[in-house]
């Protein structure tokens, strides 16, 4: 009786385990067993940058926004805090494409802002 190999599904598994790790330095791209270690460890690391983009995005935006409504007198925290007390609902986000792209508009809302005190 010949020996079981496992076969098909065996095969596709380790396949899609090496087709992860294409790019990989040296044997880690071609050998099963570093692959399979060094995948788990990509797709873990690959994880973390997920939540630590968002982060950094955050983070970039408070940035452009604190050098821009510091451009027209003001301080980012008060600032914020003009915007829950008026009501203006734009995300950190928006706020930071406005004052990168649209100084005009970005004034405009700092304006309304000053203006609800």
């Amino acid at each position: 009786m010949p020996r079981a190999k496992r076969g098909f599904k065996a095969r596709r598994r380790r396949n899609r385990i090496l087709k992860h790790s294409k790019g990989f330095y040296g044997a880690r791209n071609n050998t099963y067993a570093a692959a399979v270690e060094q995948v788990h460890h990509a797709w873990k690391d690959a994880y973390v940058g997920r939540k630590l983009r968002k982060r950094n995005f955050r983070r970039l935006w408070i940035t452009r926004i604190n050098a821009a409504v510091r451009q027209v007198g003001g301080v980012y925290g008060r600032f914020i805090h003009g915007l829950k007390n008026s009501s203006i609902e734009l995300d950190r986000k928006i706020l930071a494409d406005l004052a990168l792209n649209d100084p005009e508009g970005f004034q405009a809302v700092v304006n309304a802002t000053q203006s609800s005190k």
